[in-house]
């Protein structure tokens, strides 16, 4: 590996940003900051900006040459990047097809697609198809985020590290959403009365947070824990007891602020895994917390909690280069080195 100090030389890493929404542009953004780096090419569906130079939609002053198109076999020919971003879903099912078109392009992938971080729990023969597909054109396929993918995984896997024993894992995050965008706020239900929300969660029209599931099967798999099952309970809503607001959404008494979700890992008929996710607007107090219960216990707490946006975009743009470093295949977080801020040149960490 280079030191920190080296002068990176060689090509830069191509990327291309497949899915130009508030995620995508946002990482593509972080990316124009680092050097040793360059978006190649954008794919997006949206008529709004198909056809647009990418620094166009993304607010950028000088154009950067690169068209969004809705051609994704057409831009990952013409230009054979390195790595693709993909953020475009939060399903497994609905991902494996734009995935798999760019791994059969001989492109890595890291991906904000939530049933991607753990995917062998959400459908175990499209994870094997994706594994085998990324061995056989030598490249990695990786899903991540601050949730799923860091908070509520894989620091707790790191924390473990310091225990001799582990009885149980607890994680939770609460979080305000007044300082998240406004799709997440309508996400998780923000504004709408018990019924409507009731109703909402049972038709899927909001699905609240995605990947409890892969987060407790990736903590399991990493401890060596054979689950009896994963738990899920059902979405509740967050009533607000006082008027709460946000700059676009407003909260009367009475109405949903937001929604608390949990999950447990269940393992010789006893909870040894609950993961507790809590998102509304007028959360007085942000956390994330993990308590390991074992030998010795183990109690961190950062307050206040990550920000969701910033904390997901800094993860995915850190780990490209540890994805194009890894062994081919489709490969989790507990399957890479630890995660770690970059340096502004993205070559640094890669192999001389």
């Amino acid at each position: 590996m280079m030191s920190k100090e080296a002068s990176p030389e060689g090509p830069e890493i191509k990327v291309v940003i497949y899915g130009v929404g508030e995620i995508g542009c946002r990482v593509a953004r972080l990316l124009l900051k680092k050097r040793g780096i360059r978006i190649v090419g954008a794919i997006d569906r949206s008529p709004q900006k198909v056809g647009r130079d990418i620094a166009e939609v993304l607010g950028v002053e000088n154009p950067l040459g690169v068209t969004v198109s809705r051609d994704a076999a057409k831009v990952l020919s013409e230009t054979k990047p390195d790595i693709v971003v993909h953020t475009t879903t939060s399903f497994l099912r609905d991902a494996y097809p734009q995935v798999l078109t760019a791994v059969e392009h001989g492109a890595n992938v890291v991906s904000t697609t939530e049933e991607l971080s753990y995917p062998y729990i959400a459908d175990p023969e499209l994870a094997e198809s994706l594994d085998r597909a990324a061995k056989l054109h030598g490249v990695t396929v990786l899903g991540t985020g601050i949730n799923p993918g860091f908070l509520m995984d894989t620091l707790a896997i790191t924390l473990t590290a310091v225990c001799q024993e582990i009885d149980k894992i607890k994680v939770k995050r609460v979080m305000n959403a007044a300082t998240r965008r406004v799709p997440f706020q309508k996400k998780i239900g923000a504004g709408l009365t018990v019924d409507e929300f009731t109703e909402k969660i049972r038709t899927g029209v909001i699905t609240g947070h995605v990947g409890l599931e892969q987060s407790i099967a990736m903590i399991a798999a990493a401890l060596g824990w054979n689950l009896d099952k994963v738990e899920v309970e059902l979405v509740e809503p967050v009533v607000a007891t006082k008027h709460v607001e946000s700059e676009v959404i407003k909260v009367e008494p009475g109405r949903v602020a937001g929604l608390r979700q949990r999950a447990h890992g269940v393992m010789d008929g006893k909870k040894v895994i609950t993961l507790d996710f809590q998102a509304y607007i007028g959360a007085e107090e942000e956390y994330d917390s993990v308590t390991i219960e074992g030998v010795p216990e183990v109690h961190e707490r950062i307050s206040p909690c990550v920000h969701g946006d910033l904390g997901t975009v800094a993860v995915v743009v850190n780990m490209i280069p540890k994805v194009i470093e890894a062994p081919p295949g489709l490969k989790t977080m507990k399957d890479l080195p630890v995660p770690s801020a970059t340096p502004r040149d993205m070559r640094t960490y890669l192999s001389c």
